[in-house]
Protein backbone atom coordinates (compact mmCIF):
# COMPACT_ATOMS: atom_id res chain seq x y z
CA UNK A 1 0.00 0.00 0.00
CA UNK A 2 3.16 2.20 0.74
CA UNK A 3 4.77 1.10 -2.36
CA UNK A 4 5.30 1.92 -5.98
CA UNK A 5 3.29 -1.63 -6.37
CA UNK A 6 0.01 -0.50 -5.19
CA UNK A 7 -1.97 0.35 -8.30
CA UNK A 8 -5.15 1.46 -6.45
CA UNK A 9 -7.22 -0.72 -7.83
CA UNK A 10 -9.75 -0.41 -5.07
CA UNK A 11 -9.83 -4.07 -3.77
CA UNK A 12 -8.64 -3.75 -0.22
CA UNK A 13 -10.93 -0.60 0.32
CA UNK A 14 -14.23 -2.54 -1.45
CA UNK A 15 -13.62 -5.51 0.84
CA UNK A 16 -12.42 -3.74 3.82
CA UNK A 17 -16.10 -3.39 5.14
CA UNK A 18 -14.83 1.05 5.62
CA UNK A 19 -11.72 -0.53 7.65
CA UNK A 20 -9.82 0.46 4.66
CA UNK A 21 -10.36 4.08 2.79
CA UNK A 22 -9.06 6.22 0.04
CA UNK A 23 -7.63 9.71 1.48
CA UNK A 24 -6.73 12.65 -0.64
CA UNK A 25 -8.11 11.48 -3.84
CA UNK A 26 -6.36 14.73 -5.52
CA UNK A 27 -3.23 13.85 -4.00
CA UNK A 28 -1.30 10.87 -3.73
CA UNK A 29 -4.57 8.46 -3.77
CA UNK A 30 -3.73 5.60 -1.63
CA UNK A 31 -5.60 3.26 0.59
CA UNK A 32 -5.38 3.84 4.78
CA UNK A 33 -5.96 1.31 6.98
CA UNK A 34 -8.49 3.47 9.75
CA UNK A 35 -9.50 0.37 12.16
CA UNK A 36 -7.69 -3.25 13.16
CA UNK A 37 -8.53 -5.85 10.67
CA UNK A 38 -8.56 -9.82 11.81
CA UNK A 39 -6.70 -12.58 10.28
CA UNK A 40 -9.32 -13.95 8.09
CA UNK A 41 -10.07 -10.63 6.21
CA UNK A 42 -6.18 -9.96 6.08
CA UNK A 43 -6.01 -13.34 4.34
CA UNK A 44 -8.79 -12.05 1.56
CA UNK A 45 -6.85 -8.60 1.15
CA UNK A 46 -4.06 -9.94 0.54
CA UNK A 47 -5.38 -13.16 -2.02
CA UNK A 48 -7.28 -9.91 -4.22
CA UNK A 49 -4.43 -7.97 -4.80
CA UNK A 50 -2.68 -7.74 -8.08
CA UNK A 51 0.18 -5.27 -7.00
CA UNK A 52 2.45 -7.93 -5.38
CA UNK A 53 1.88 -11.28 -6.94
CA UNK A 54 -0.50 -12.26 -10.21
CA UNK A 55 1.04 -15.38 -11.62
CA UNK A 56 -0.07 -15.10 -15.08
CA UNK A 57 0.58 -18.95 -16.07
CA UNK A 58 -1.45 -19.94 -13.26
CA UNK A 59 -4.81 -18.00 -13.87
CA UNK A 60 -4.44 -18.28 -17.78
CA UNK A 61 -4.68 -22.55 -16.68
CA UNK A 62 -7.85 -21.25 -14.62
CA UNK A 63 -9.40 -19.05 -17.47
CA UNK A 64 -8.20 -19.85 -20.91
CA UNK A 65 -7.58 -22.93 -20.64
CA UNK A 66 -9.84 -23.61 -24.31
CA UNK A 67 -8.28 -20.69 -25.85
CA UNK A 68 -6.84 -21.71 -28.90
CA UNK A 69 -4.16 -19.33 -29.75
CA UNK A 70 -1.78 -17.58 -27.11
CA UNK A 71 1.54 -15.02 -27.36
CA UNK A 72 3.27 -13.98 -24.86
CA UNK A 73 2.61 -9.91 -25.93
CA UNK A 74 -1.38 -10.43 -26.89
CA UNK A 75 -2.03 -13.21 -24.30
CA UNK A 76 -4.58 -15.64 -25.37
CA UNK A 77 -7.20 -15.15 -28.11
CA UNK A 78 -9.79 -16.65 -30.63
CA UNK A 79 -9.49 -13.93 -33.18
CA UNK A 80 -8.31 -10.47 -33.59
CA UNK A 81 -9.53 -8.09 -35.76
CA UNK A 82 -10.31 -4.02 -36.72
CA UNK A 83 -13.55 -2.50 -36.09
CA UNK A 84 -16.10 -0.20 -34.82
CA UNK A 85 -20.03 0.05 -33.57
CA UNK A 86 -21.91 0.82 -36.29
CA UNK A 87 -24.31 3.15 -33.95
CA UNK A 88 -22.55 6.62 -35.07
CA UNK A 89 -23.29 7.74 -31.60
CA UNK A 90 -21.85 5.66 -29.50
CA UNK A 91 -18.43 5.29 -32.06
CA UNK A 92 -18.58 9.30 -31.71
CA UNK A 93 -18.81 8.95 -28.05
CA UNK A 94 -16.21 6.59 -27.05
CA UNK A 95 -12.05 7.12 -27.30
CA UNK A 96 -11.94 4.98 -30.44
CA UNK A 97 -13.89 2.48 -32.26
CA UNK A 98 -16.93 2.36 -29.29
CA UNK A 99 -16.35 -1.24 -29.30
CA UNK A 100 -16.62 -1.53 -25.03
CA UNK A 101 -19.62 0.55 -24.79
CA UNK A 102 -21.39 -1.22 -28.01
CA UNK A 103 -21.05 -4.53 -26.45
CA UNK A 104 -22.32 -3.51 -23.00
CA UNK A 105 -25.54 -2.04 -24.79
CA UNK A 106 -25.84 -5.15 -26.75
CA UNK A 107 -25.72 -7.41 -23.80
CA UNK A 108 -28.29 -5.37 -21.70
CA UNK A 109 -30.94 -4.55 -24.56
CA UNK A 110 -30.50 -8.99 -25.38
CA UNK A 111 -30.55 -9.28 -21.24
CA UNK A 112 -27.90 -11.24 -21.35
CA UNK A 113 -26.45 -8.78 -18.48
CA UNK A 114 -28.83 -6.68 -15.59
CA UNK A 115 -26.18 -4.29 -15.35
CA UNK A 116 -22.50 -2.89 -16.24
CA UNK A 117 -19.55 -1.65 -14.11
CA UNK A 118 -18.23 1.42 -15.41
CA UNK A 119 -15.94 4.15 -14.80
CA UNK A 120 -17.70 7.31 -14.50
CA UNK A 121 -17.12 11.08 -14.00
CA UNK A 122 -18.29 11.82 -10.35
CA UNK A 123 -22.15 14.52 -10.58
CA UNK A 124 -21.14 15.45 -6.94
CA UNK A 125 -17.30 15.98 -7.56
CA UNK A 126 -16.85 16.22 -11.39
CA UNK A 127 -12.88 16.39 -11.61
CA UNK A 128 -13.09 12.91 -9.89
CA UNK A 129 -13.42 10.02 -11.57
CA UNK A 130 -16.28 7.20 -9.87
CA UNK A 131 -17.16 3.48 -10.62
CA UNK A 132 -20.89 3.26 -11.52
CA UNK A 133 -23.33 -0.05 -11.88
CA UNK A 134 -24.83 1.05 -15.04
CA UNK A 135 -28.45 0.09 -15.79
CA UNK A 136 -29.38 2.04 -19.28
CA UNK A 137 -27.73 2.65 -22.44
CA UNK A 138 -27.59 6.43 -21.99
CA UNK A 139 -25.33 5.72 -18.73
CA UNK A 140 -23.19 3.32 -20.55
CA UNK A 141 -22.71 6.32 -22.93
CA UNK A 142 -22.32 8.79 -20.65
CA UNK A 143 -19.20 6.78 -18.90
CA UNK A 144 -17.47 6.10 -22.33
CA UNK A 145 -13.77 7.24 -23.53
CA UNK A 146 -10.94 7.16 -21.15
CA UNK A 147 -9.93 8.02 -17.99
CA UNK A 148 -6.57 8.87 -17.58
CA UNK A 149 -6.48 9.47 -14.09
CA UNK A 150 -6.04 7.51 -10.96
CA UNK A 151 -9.53 5.44 -10.54
CA UNK A 152 -10.82 2.83 -8.16
CA UNK A 153 -13.10 0.64 -9.69
CA UNK A 154 -13.17 -2.42 -7.36
CA UNK A 155 -14.18 -0.12 -4.26
CA UNK A 156 -17.65 -0.96 -6.09
CA UNK A 157 -17.38 -4.50 -4.59
CA UNK A 158 -20.07 -4.14 -1.70
CA UNK A 159 -22.41 -2.85 -4.53
CA UNK A 160 -21.83 -5.57 -6.94
CA UNK A 161 -22.16 -7.97 -3.71
CA UNK A 162 -25.93 -6.57 -3.83
CA UNK A 163 -26.91 -6.31 -6.92
CA UNK A 164 -29.86 -8.75 -8.08
CA UNK A 165 -29.11 -10.22 -11.51
CA UNK A 166 -25.75 -10.37 -13.98
CA UNK A 167 -22.75 -7.73 -14.76
CA UNK A 168 -20.57 -7.08 -16.89
CA UNK A 169 -17.35 -5.82 -15.57
CA UNK A 170 -15.29 -2.90 -17.04
CA UNK A 171 -11.58 -2.78 -15.63
CA UNK A 172 -7.85 -1.65 -16.30
CA UNK A 173 -5.47 -4.66 -16.30
CA UNK A 174 -5.00 -4.17 -12.53
CA UNK A 175 -8.32 -3.82 -11.64
CA UNK A 176 -9.01 -7.17 -13.46
CA UNK A 177 -6.56 -9.25 -12.50
CA UNK A 178 -7.97 -8.36 -8.48
CA UNK A 179 -11.56 -9.62 -9.80
CA UNK A 180 -10.09 -12.86 -10.97
CA UNK A 181 -8.25 -13.83 -7.91
CA UNK A 182 -11.67 -12.97 -6.60
CA UNK A 183 -13.62 -15.50 -9.06
CA UNK A 184 -10.44 -18.40 -8.69
CA UNK A 185 -11.26 -18.65 -4.85
CA UNK A 186 -14.74 -18.25 -5.20
CA UNK A 187 -15.38 -15.14 -3.52
CA UNK A 188 -19.05 -13.97 -2.92
CA UNK A 189 -17.95 -10.44 -3.83
CA UNK A 190 -17.90 -11.58 -7.88
CA UNK A 191 -20.58 -14.14 -8.41
CA UNK A 192 -22.77 -11.57 -10.26
CA UNK A 193 -20.01 -11.01 -12.58
CA UNK A 194 -20.80 -12.28 -15.89
CA UNK A 195 -18.95 -10.72 -18.13
CA UNK A 196 -15.08 -9.17 -18.34
CA UNK A 197 -14.27 -6.63 -20.44
CA UNK A 198 -11.62 -3.75 -20.71
CA UNK A 199 -9.45 -1.60 -23.01
CA UNK A 200 -5.50 -1.58 -23.83
CA UNK A 201 -3.84 0.34 -21.10
CA UNK A 202 -0.56 2.40 -21.07
CA UNK A 203 -0.19 4.24 -18.29
CA UNK A 204 -2.33 6.17 -15.30
CA UNK A 205 -1.66 9.84 -14.33
CA UNK A 206 -2.06 10.96 -10.61
CA UNK A 207 -4.47 13.84 -10.36
CA UNK A 208 -1.67 16.18 -10.37
CA UNK A 209 -1.96 16.04 -14.25
CA UNK A 210 -5.28 17.87 -14.14
CA UNK A 211 -4.21 21.07 -11.53
CA UNK A 212 -0.90 21.42 -13.95
CA UNK A 213 -2.79 21.74 -16.84
CA UNK A 214 -4.94 24.08 -15.59
CA UNK A 215 -2.16 26.01 -14.26
CA UNK A 216 -0.93 26.17 -17.66
CA UNK A 217 -3.84 27.84 -18.43
CA UNK A 218 -4.04 30.28 -15.84
CA UNK A 219 -6.47 28.49 -13.47
CA UNK A 220 -5.70 27.63 -9.81
CA UNK A 221 -8.55 25.76 -8.31
CA UNK A 222 -9.84 21.98 -9.95
CA UNK A 223 -13.15 22.78 -7.90
CA UNK A 224 -14.03 25.05 -10.63
CA UNK A 225 -14.24 21.94 -12.92
CA UNK A 226 -17.58 21.55 -13.98
CA UNK A 227 -17.30 18.77 -16.41
CA UNK A 228 -13.63 16.94 -17.51
CA UNK A 229 -12.92 14.68 -20.73
CA UNK A 230 -9.83 13.10 -21.64
CA UNK A 231 -10.76 12.26 -25.57
CA UNK A 232 -13.52 14.24 -26.22
CA UNK A 233 -14.97 14.82 -29.92
CA UNK A 234 -13.96 12.72 -32.98
CA UNK A 235 -11.26 10.48 -32.36
CA UNK A 236 -8.25 11.03 -31.25
CA UNK A 237 -9.88 13.57 -29.18
CA UNK A 238 -9.13 16.18 -26.93
CA UNK A 239 -8.49 16.51 -23.44
CA UNK A 240 -10.93 19.22 -22.27
CA UNK A 241 -11.94 20.97 -19.01
CA UNK A 242 -15.19 22.63 -18.89
CA UNK A 243 -15.21 25.32 -15.58
CA UNK A 244 -18.46 26.83 -14.29
CA UNK A 245 -17.23 30.21 -15.37
CA UNK A 246 -18.32 29.25 -19.26
CA UNK A 247 -14.72 28.93 -20.22
CA UNK A 248 -13.65 25.24 -21.95
CA UNK A 249 -10.17 24.68 -22.36
CA UNK A 250 -8.88 21.97 -25.03
CA UNK A 251 -6.03 20.64 -26.11
CA UNK A 252 -5.63 17.92 -28.83
CA UNK A 253 -5.18 14.71 -27.15
CA UNK A 254 -1.57 13.96 -28.36
CA UNK A 255 -0.38 17.24 -27.27
CA UNK A 256 -1.78 16.35 -23.64
CA UNK A 257 0.52 13.90 -23.79
CA UNK A 258 2.85 15.80 -22.63
CA UNK A 259 1.67 15.33 -19.44
CA UNK A 260 2.40 11.74 -19.46
CA UNK A 261 6.15 11.77 -17.97
CA UNK A 262 5.39 15.06 -15.52
CA UNK A 263 2.98 12.79 -13.71
CA UNK A 264 2.86 9.22 -14.11
CA UNK A 265 2.19 6.79 -11.33
CA UNK A 266 4.72 4.65 -11.04
CA UNK A 267 3.02 1.52 -10.69
CA UNK A 268 2.29 1.89 -14.45
CA UNK A 269 6.03 1.32 -15.16
CA UNK A 270 6.15 -2.21 -13.71
CA UNK A 271 2.53 -3.42 -15.42
CA UNK A 272 3.61 -5.84 -18.25
CA UNK A 273 -0.39 -6.16 -19.47
CA UNK A 274 -0.93 -4.03 -22.72
CA UNK A 275 -3.68 -5.71 -23.96
CA UNK A 276 -5.56 -6.51 -20.54
CA UNK A 277 -5.20 -10.02 -21.64
CA UNK A 278 -7.89 -11.55 -18.54
CA UNK A 279 -10.98 -10.32 -20.02
CA UNK A 280 -13.41 -11.64 -21.81
CA UNK A 281 -12.86 -9.30 -24.77
CA UNK A 282 -10.15 -6.42 -24.80
CA UNK A 283 -10.07 -3.30 -27.26
CA UNK A 284 -7.80 -0.53 -27.90
CA UNK A 285 -7.09 2.24 -30.56
CA UNK A 286 -6.52 0.87 -33.89
CA UNK A 287 -2.75 2.90 -33.92
CA UNK A 288 -1.93 2.30 -38.17
CA UNK A 289 -1.90 5.14 -40.53
CA UNK A 290 -4.43 3.69 -42.77
CA UNK A 291 -7.16 4.23 -39.77
CA UNK A 292 -5.25 7.49 -38.35
CA UNK A 293 -6.01 9.20 -41.72
CA UNK A 294 -9.53 8.22 -41.71
CA UNK A 295 -10.11 9.68 -38.44
CA UNK A 296 -13.76 8.64 -36.85
CA UNK A 297 -12.05 6.32 -34.62
CA UNK A 298 -10.63 2.37 -34.97
CA UNK A 299 -10.09 -0.15 -32.42
CA UNK A 300 -8.45 -3.32 -32.14
CA UNK A 301 -10.80 -6.03 -31.01
CA UNK A 302 -9.18 -9.64 -29.43
CA UNK A 303 -11.88 -11.97 -28.01
CA UNK A 304 -10.12 -14.36 -25.61
CA UNK A 305 -13.01 -16.69 -24.26
CA UNK A 306 -15.94 -18.77 -25.64
CA UNK A 307 -18.64 -16.77 -24.38
CA UNK A 308 -16.90 -13.56 -25.80
CA UNK A 309 -16.37 -14.73 -29.01
CA UNK A 310 -19.71 -15.89 -29.35
CA UNK A 311 -20.54 -11.93 -28.29
CA UNK A 312 -18.52 -10.93 -31.32
CA UNK A 313 -19.70 -13.19 -33.55
CA UNK A 314 -22.98 -12.22 -32.88
CA UNK A 315 -22.88 -8.68 -32.66
CA UNK A 316 -20.55 -9.14 -36.40
CA UNK A 317 -23.76 -11.37 -37.69
CA UNK A 318 -26.39 -8.33 -36.69
CA UNK A 319 -24.53 -5.87 -38.04
CA UNK A 320 -24.14 -3.88 -34.65
CA UNK A 321 -20.57 -3.78 -35.09
CA UNK A 322 -18.04 -3.76 -37.89
CA UNK A 323 -15.45 -6.19 -38.11
CA UNK A 324 -11.97 -6.98 -40.05
CA UNK A 325 -9.81 -10.22 -38.97
CA UNK A 326 -5.84 -9.28 -38.77
CA UNK A 327 -3.16 -11.84 -37.77
CA UNK A 328 -1.18 -11.95 -34.91
CA UNK A 329 1.90 -10.89 -36.25
CA UNK A 330 -0.37 -7.65 -37.55
CA UNK A 331 -1.50 -6.43 -34.26
CA UNK A 332 1.61 -6.74 -32.72
CA UNK A 333 3.41 -4.88 -34.89
CA UNK A 334 0.88 -1.96 -34.74
CA UNK A 335 1.09 -1.79 -31.04
CA UNK A 336 4.59 -2.87 -31.24
CA UNK A 337 5.92 0.83 -29.11
CA UNK A 338 3.31 -0.40 -26.46
CA UNK A 339 3.95 -3.95 -26.21
CA UNK A 340 8.15 -2.76 -26.35
CA UNK A 341 7.45 -0.20 -23.39
CA UNK A 342 5.68 -3.09 -21.29
CA UNK A 343 6.69 -6.09 -21.91
CA UNK A 344 10.38 -5.30 -22.51
CA UNK A 345 10.98 -2.32 -21.14
CA UNK A 346 8.44 -3.09 -17.81
CA UNK A 347 10.81 -5.83 -17.15
CA UNK A 348 13.80 -4.30 -17.09
CA UNK A 349 12.37 -1.43 -15.47
CA UNK A 350 11.50 -4.24 -12.88
CA UNK A 351 15.37 -5.31 -12.95
CA UNK A 352 16.20 -1.94 -11.95
CA UNK A 353 14.50 -1.71 -9.18
CA UNK A 354 15.07 -5.27 -7.96
CA UNK A 355 19.35 -4.34 -8.31
CA UNK A 356 18.75 -1.54 -5.91
CA UNK A 357 16.86 -3.60 -3.52
CA UNK A 358 13.60 -2.38 -3.37
CA UNK A 359 10.06 -4.94 -3.79
CA UNK A 360 8.81 -5.74 -6.95
CA UNK A 361 6.11 -7.41 -8.48
CA UNK A 362 5.89 -11.39 -9.36
CA UNK A 363 4.26 -12.22 -12.33
CA UNK A 364 4.93 -16.30 -12.16
CA UNK A 365 6.89 -15.58 -15.53
CA UNK A 366 9.98 -13.10 -16.59
CA UNK A 367 10.91 -12.17 -20.61
CA UNK A 368 14.71 -11.74 -20.32
CA UNK A 369 17.74 -11.56 -22.81
CA UNK A 370 16.80 -8.35 -24.31
CA UNK A 371 19.61 -6.49 -26.64
CA UNK A 372 22.04 -4.35 -24.86
CA UNK A 373 20.75 -1.21 -26.60
CA UNK A 374 17.37 -2.02 -25.36
CA UNK A 375 18.77 -1.64 -22.16
CA UNK A 376 20.37 1.23 -22.62
CA UNK A 377 17.60 3.12 -24.40
CA UNK A 378 15.45 1.81 -20.82
CA UNK A 379 18.08 3.60 -19.21
CA UNK A 380 17.48 7.34 -21.01
CA UNK A 381 13.48 6.50 -20.50
CA UNK A 382 13.83 5.84 -17.02
CA UNK A 383 15.71 8.66 -16.29
CA UNK A 384 13.76 10.75 -17.96
CA UNK A 385 10.85 9.92 -16.11
CA UNK A 386 12.91 10.30 -12.68
CA UNK A 387 13.87 13.96 -13.80
CA UNK A 388 10.75 15.22 -15.57
CA UNK A 389 8.93 14.53 -12.77
CA UNK A 390 9.92 16.36 -10.40
CA UNK A 391 8.70 19.28 -8.41
CA UNK A 392 11.28 21.83 -10.39
CA UNK A 393 10.79 20.62 -13.83
CA UNK A 394 6.52 20.56 -13.24
CA UNK A 395 7.04 24.15 -12.25
CA UNK A 396 9.00 24.80 -15.63
CA UNK A 397 6.97 23.07 -17.72
CA UNK A 398 3.80 25.22 -16.41
CA UNK A 399 5.30 28.45 -17.52
CA UNK A 400 5.27 27.11 -20.90
CA UNK A 401 2.47 27.48 -23.69
CA UNK A 402 0.42 24.52 -23.67
CA UNK A 403 0.37 24.32 -27.38
CA UNK A 404 3.93 25.04 -27.26
CA UNK A 405 5.13 22.30 -25.20
CA UNK A 406 2.24 19.67 -26.34
CA UNK A 407 3.58 20.19 -30.43
CA UNK A 408 6.92 20.22 -29.15
CA UNK A 409 6.67 16.99 -26.85
CA UNK A 410 4.36 15.08 -30.23
CA UNK A 411 7.46 16.34 -32.47
CA UNK A 412 10.00 15.23 -30.08
CA UNK A 413 8.35 11.56 -29.40
CA UNK A 414 8.12 11.08 -33.55
CA UNK A 415 11.47 11.60 -33.50
CA UNK A 416 11.84 9.39 -30.66
CA UNK A 417 10.17 6.83 -32.20
CA UNK A 418 11.80 6.85 -35.67
CA UNK A 419 15.42 6.90 -34.19
CA UNK A 420 14.68 3.99 -31.74
CA UNK A 421 12.26 2.28 -34.67
CA UNK A 422 15.24 -0.84 -35.36
CA UNK A 423 15.90 -1.38 -31.31
CA UNK A 424 12.22 -1.68 -30.31
CA UNK A 425 11.09 -3.92 -33.69
CA UNK A 426 14.09 -6.16 -33.27
CA UNK A 427 12.92 -9.50 -32.55
CA UNK A 428 9.59 -8.31 -31.22
CA UNK A 429 7.31 -11.02 -32.96
CA UNK A 430 9.37 -14.41 -31.29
Amino acid sequence: MRSHLCNRCGSCVGLSEGKIVFEDRTGDYRPVIKSPINNELAEVLWEACPGKYFDFKRYRSVFYSQTPHFHEFTGPYYRIGIGYAQNPETRLKAASGGIISAILIWLLQKKFIDGAVVLSMSDKEPWLTEPIIATTPEQILAAAQSKYIISSVNEILPQITTFDGKLAYVGLPGQIQSIRKLQAIGHPSVKNIAFVFGPFYGNTLHFSSVNSFLRTYGERDHTQINRLFFRHGEWPGNMRVELKSGRVIQLKKFHANYLIPFHILRNSLYCTDLANEFTDISGGDAWAPVYEERGKGFSMIISRTAKGDQILEQMISEGALSFEPITEEESIVMHSHGYDFKKRGAFIRIQFRKWLGKSVPDYGYIIRDFAFSRYLMEIVISSLFILLGTKVARWLVERLPPTLIGGLFEKTRNVWKKSTYAIKRKNLKQ
